[in-house]
């Protein structure tokens, strides 16, 4: 399990989280929903220690994260833009990142390589890759090493629907192995689709946590983007 508590997040006179509770339960995949700016990839950042927060605290497995990065190399993460050595060829990376983990790792998750093809890739620099390939790079190194947290921040921005397919279809089966995931989405029907758990968040705090089901039955809507409108609509109003 993941909990947040009392966490706030400011920029200056920027206050961008304002004192989340939050707990995120094992075994489930949990979306973060909300507008430009609500906190979502923050939240994210977070949990992976990249960042600070100003007051509050974070637990995994009921460990503070704070001073301990260990706990880092139980998480998968899929960031939603991608950056890595535009100089490097996509076997390089791979080769890199797998000797950066040395006996850190039981046992490899190729799955997404081989779905992905991305080995008639292997000899192109990244600056030569296409936005969807050097995404399924990203996806591909985040769930390597099997990893009991996935963490994802817009997993399938840049995939075509076929990539974006085999990449759901995985998160499912992970789902289903047991692993918690955490994932970040502006497309409504994905989180309707792959979510147990959606959290909606807007101007830092938290609107709704819960299931999809109840979230549409809540507002009476048909869906759940129209559901997240209307809770928007909601909150401006």
């Amino acid at each position: 399990m993941i909990q947040l508590s009392d966490l706030s997040k400011r920029y200056g006179k920027l206050q961008v989280l304002k004192s989340i509770d939050l707990s995120i339960d094992s075994g489930k995949i949990t979306a973060i929903v909300g507008p430009n700016g609500a906190g979502k990839t923050t939240i994210l950042k977070l949990i992976l220690d990249l960042i600070k927060a100003n007051e509050g605290s974070i637990r995994i497995d009921d460990k503070r994260i704070e001073n301990d990065f260990k706990y880092r190399q139980h998480i998968g993460y899929m960031a939603q833009i991608a950056r890595f050595p535009e100089n490097l060829t996509v076997k390089k990376i791979l080769t890199m990142i797998k000797d950066l983990r040395e006996g850190r790792y039981k046992m490899l998750d190729e799955e997404l390589i081989h779905q992905f093809d991305l080995k008639s890739e292997f000899d192109k620099q990244v600056k030569n890759l296409s936005g969807g390939n050097t995404q399924k790079v990203n996806a591909s190194i985040a769930f390597l090493f099997s990893p009991k947290y996935l963490i994802l921040d817009e997993p399938t921005a840049s995939l075509d629907p076929i990539a974006s397919s085999i990449l759901k279809d995985k998160i499912k089966k992970e789902k289903e192995a047991g692993k918690t995931i955490i994932l970040s989405s502006h497309i409504m029907s994905e989180v309707e689709e792959l979510a147990d758990e959606v959290i909606f968040l807007l101007e830092g705090s938290i609107y709704y946590q819960g299931s999809t089901e109840g979230l549409i039955e809540e507002t009476g809507e048909e869906n759940l983007e129209r559901s997240i409108a209307q809770m928007m609509r909601g909150a401006e109003q």
